[in-house]
């Protein structure tokens, strides 16, 4: 008996995976994530059962944490300064 496996299109696969269009480009650019396929010339989807592994697999593996900005470096603070003349804000 042949199982049917069912495919996602994009929105669905950004919907279960909680990823960005670009995040999901960039991990499937670098073979980090599940290919996608062509259905039609116009319509990727992505293999459902691959993307539930892919998931799995992430709870399983303990990222490493990253590092946030130092904004001790930061030489732009918007939104701090003078009041621009002109932009609609009295002196």
């Amino acid at each position: 008996m042949t199982t049917i496996r069912r495919t996602l299109r994009r929105p669905a696969m950004l919907a279960k995976t909680g990823l960005s269009r670009t995040t999901a480009y960039n991990l499937e650019k670098a073979g980090d994530f599940p290919k996608h396929f062509m259905l039609t010339p116009r319509c990727a989807v992505w293999d459902e059962a691959e993307l539930e592994a892919w998931l799995e697999s992430r709870r399983q593996t303990a990222l490493p944490s990253v590092a946030g900005p130092d904004h001790t470096l930061r030489q732009n603070f918007p939104g701090r300064g003078k009041a621009k003349v002109g932009m609609g804000v009295r002196a």
